[in-house]
């Protein structure tokens, strides 16, 4: 597993009940709802694995990428747009299902999404690619997917986040347990490699000698 498509296939997620939506008859307003809630969950909860699990690693390893300013940026406008998205998804709650208002509110949470699922795969996801280790990115995957799992269920209760004081609280160059323990894996897996090719090597003289 990797977070970066991870993060991908679950953007799609949302492309994808997005446009369920937009084809679903008007008039199935329970229709219209379930769809709905089953979007809203996964928009909160994903928005808050990123900010629990891939921001952080993201913050301490990341340059800045594509047309970023730097990491902090790139981290900062992230966390401005989930806020963006949450109270969207707020004003869609406190339409009548299937109304004008409730419409409006539903385009105005995909036009943010869309925006900020654009810039957060030219940038961040891009960013974190080029810095980032594959044992790392295996590990944050692990955790986050389990976070969501978890949570799939009833979903999450959103909190809007200050991005500037997000960015303070988690910039860090100490790596955290997880990019720790992704480095004891990737080592031992040197290791191992290692070991096998010896004995592999050892195996084929001892079959040509013969």
């Amino acid at each position: 597993m990797d977070i970066t498509d991870v993060i991908l296939r679950q953007h799609d997620d949302q492309r994808r009940l997005f446009a369920m939506l937009e084809e679903w008859p008007r008039d199935d307003h329970a229709g219209l709802a379930a769809v709905w809630k089953r979007l809203e969950i996964l928009l909160e909860v994903h928005a808050e694995a990123e900010e629990k699990y891939f921001y952080p690693e993201l913050l301490r390893l990341g340059t800045g990428g594509a047309d970023a300013e730097s990491v902090d940026e790139e981290v900062e406008d992230a966390v401005k747009d989930h806020n963006e998205i949450r109270q969207a998804v707020r004003r869609v709650g406190r339409c009548r299902t299937g109304s004008d208002a409730w419409w409006r509110a539903v385009v105005d949470a995909n036009v943010h999404n869309s925006d900020h699922m654009g810039e957060e795969e030219r940038q961040d996801l891009a960013d974190f690619r080029q810095q980032a280790t594959l044992e790392l990115r295996h590990e944050i995957a692990v955790q986050f997917l389990r976070y969501e799992a978890i949570r799939w269920a009833d979903g999450i209760t959103p909190k809007d986040k200050d991005p500037e004081g997000y960015v303070t609280s988690r910039k860090t160059s100490e790596a955290s347990a997880t990019a720790r323990k992704a480095a004891r894996d990737a080592k031992k897996a040197t290791t191992t490699g290692r070991a096998r090719a010896a004995r592999s090597k050892k195996s084929s003289a001892e079959a040509a000698e013969g």
